[in-house]
């Protein structure tokens, strides 16, 4: 039996649907990352940015978070102030754990960063995961004390072979080009909203190699209840300049 123009059109128009459903369908790559360490991940919601930035890239990445407020990683080690790190590790098949000190640990206390942080490395790879350092920046009144901190983590990444995100780079490249971007909070130590955006995309370039081509400038989540709560908003501006400033930090 023929098949009449009409027939076919509706033949194609249907191949069209399936295929573009199975495309939509089509799983992407994920990368299961725990961040480790205190304010510097919980101020805005780092993780859930991580995760709904990454939603247009081929690799979502999930994250999931053990924090407490000024947290050193010599507490997350010994399980102190009710934080369960090592548990979390050894009970999870992440792909990447994310370790971060007190802020001010890389300055006065720098044998305590380097050996919690080469235990959690070796800790890290036991279980399986890569281990990767998250070098924050320095202090808004305090810009000068970056290339000591940038110092100590790189100590660090050469020591275990753990990958670097330079993190406080970006922050230090942003403030000496772009010196009107809001990166803090009014502490002077807080990241602000424009500051957490600049973080994510930080780490989303190391783990993944790439950035999205578009962004929102409206980010909202989903709360227990299933109600969205906004993150954050940001201009075109803020996007393109914190775009523009990792991907030159991170090639």
């Amino acid at each position: 039996m023929k098949c009449s123009n009409a027939c076919w059109k509706a033949i194609l128009v249907i191949c069209i649907f399936i295929s573009s459903q199975s495309f939509a369908q089509e799983k992407k790559d994920t990368v299961r990352v725990l961040l480790v360490g205190n304010s510097y991940i919980y101020y805005n919601n780092l993780a859930q940015m991580i995760g709904l930035i990454t939603d247009s890239l081929n690799t979502k990445i999930i994250c999931k978070k053990s924090t407490i407020g000024a947290a050193t990683l010599g507490q997350h080690w010994n399980s102190e102030r009710g934080l369960k790190t090592k548990k979390i590790i050894a009970s999870n098949k992440f792909d990447v754990v994310v370790i971060q000190d007190n802020s001010m640990w890389p300055l006065e206390h720098k044998d305590s960063l380097l050996i919690y942080g080469q235990l959690f490395c070796n800790y890290i790879r036991a279980n399986g995961a890569k281990p990767y350092l998250y070098n924050t920046w320095a202090r808004e009144k305090t810009p000068q004390t970056q290339s000591s901190i940038n110092a100590v983590y790189n100590e660090l990444a050469a020591l275990e072979n753990a990958v670097n995100v330079p993190v406080g780079s970006s922050f230090d490249l942003a403030r000496k080009t772009i010196p009107t971007m809001n990166l803090f909070h009014p502490d002077g130590s807080h990241p602000s909203a424009v500051g957490t955006f600049l973080i994510a995309l930080s780490f989303i370039k190391k783990i993944t190699g790439t950035l999205p081509k578009k962004y929102a400038t409206v980010y909202n989540y989903f709360d227990k209840d299933g109600e969205t709560f906004r993150i954050m908003q940001l201009t075109d501006a803020e996007i393109e300049s914190c775009v523009s400033i990792v991907n030159s930090v991170i090639q």
